[in-house]
């Protein structure tokens, strides 16, 4: 179940209304997001794979898929629209009760189209290992990342223990902690990052909604059956997370911790990170990095980020740890964006600007 209807805010001014982050080549290999999520949900599932998305987005979904189909896909892919967001918790009940009214002993893979894996092999093998346990024990599972700074985007699970690629108890969830807490988080040796991806069976997922979110459960039961309209009750459900529904009430949760080379495509920080990355290109010495074929020339400045969409030279002079976009959305709404790179992850606050000025065509 690859989980596509996100807006991708934090990553605007490239990541729009009409395109989102996940049809971005933010990918290790130049493909969309969604493309690789597609494609890492088709390496390991017996079955076919479920796209749930926004009305809005079904044809830019399709278009995707049919891209693959062309490259080779055989899997079948199967697109389930939302008439609107309302959060996780709603996307994945509906496409569990989907697929449950035909397998009610389907297990689920659920992986978020926004992030990046690059450890396809690794990947694969945590995978087998959750989805046995699911089979095993009917828990829930997560895989669990060693986290490698002190992240305020990330969601952390408390567990008894980091060694790697083996099954452990999740003691708590807490999601995006402030900085203190998530430093305290990486000094103590005891916390993942959680990487937003879920094993479950079908059936399991739909009674944790039943007891924790229940006008949500009957709902998407109902929308799968035929008996309701979804855009009759969708706006209806409450906007909410599966962390905060379900995760941090659920019992017998597990996760598996690992070293898949994975990052939350969540920031233009987080984008900044992968300065290793085939996509990134030195900006000039002291840490600053250039995202593809960006022109650009950093002087007497440390830890910039530097990003064009269509190749404008972008000139940085003693200035330091900025994020620098211009990006476009091929209607002539160009926006040059500029801010500290600790801030990245405010960039939401920058699009509710932009709604209350009626500004709204530069989303």
């Amino acid at each position: 179940m690859i989980l596509a209807g996100g807006s991708g805010t934090r990553l605007w001014p490239a990541s729009r209304q009409a395109r989102p982050k996940q049809f971005i080549p933010f990918g290790p290999n130049g493909e969309s997001l969604l493309a690789n999520a597609i494609g890492r949900g088709v390496l390991v599932a017996d079955g076919g794979v479920t796209v749930v998305t926004a009305q809005s987005l079904v044809d830019a979904t399709r278009g995707v898929v049919e891209a693959m189909r062309a490259g080779g896909l055989s899997r079948d892919v199967e697109i389930l629209a939302e008439p609107v967001g309302r959060n996780t918790a709603a996307a994945i009940g509906l496409a569990a009760a989907t697929i449950a009214r035909r397998d009610p002993d389907a297990v689920l893979l659920v992986l978020p189209a926004d992030q990046r894996v690059t450890d396809e092999a690794g990947f694969a093998h945590v995978v087998g290992l959750g989805l046995a346990e699911v089979e095993r024990a009917d828990v829930i599972g997560t895989i669990g990342i060693v986290p490698t700074r002190p992240d305020t985007g990330f969601g952390y699970l408390e567990v008894e223990s980091t060694a790697p690629n083996t099954i452990t108890p999740v003691l708590r969830f807490v999601e995006k902690p402030d900085r203190e807490t998530a430093e305290r988080y990486v000094a103590s040796g005891t916390h993942l990052w959680n990487a937003g991806m879920f094993f479950a069976s079908a059936r399991r997922l739909l009674t944790e909604l039943d007891v924790h979110l229940a006008p949500t459960g009957e709902a998407v039961r109902n929308i799968a059956a035929g008996t309701v309209r979804a855009e009759d009750v969708y706006p209806t459900l409450p906007p909410i997370s599966i962390d905060h529904a379900v995760m941090e009430r659920a019992t017998r949760v597990v996760t598996i911790p690992a070293s898949i080379g994975w990052d939350d495509v969540g920031s233009w920080a987080a984008i900044a990170q992968m300065a290793d990355d085939p996509l990134a290109t030195d900006a000039g010495p002291r840490g600053n990095v250039a995202l593809g074929a960006t022109q650009a020339l950093v002087l007497d400045g440390e830890r910039n980020f530097v990003s064009s969409d269509d190749g404008t030279l972008i000139v940085a002079y003693g200035v330091s740890d900025l994020v620098i976009v211009k990006a476009g959305d091929g209607k002539g709404n160009d926006v040059i964006l500029v801010m500290p790179k600790d801030a990245a992850q405010d960039v939401r606050k920058v699009v509710d600007a932009l709604s209350s000025r009626d500004l709204k065509r530069y989303l």
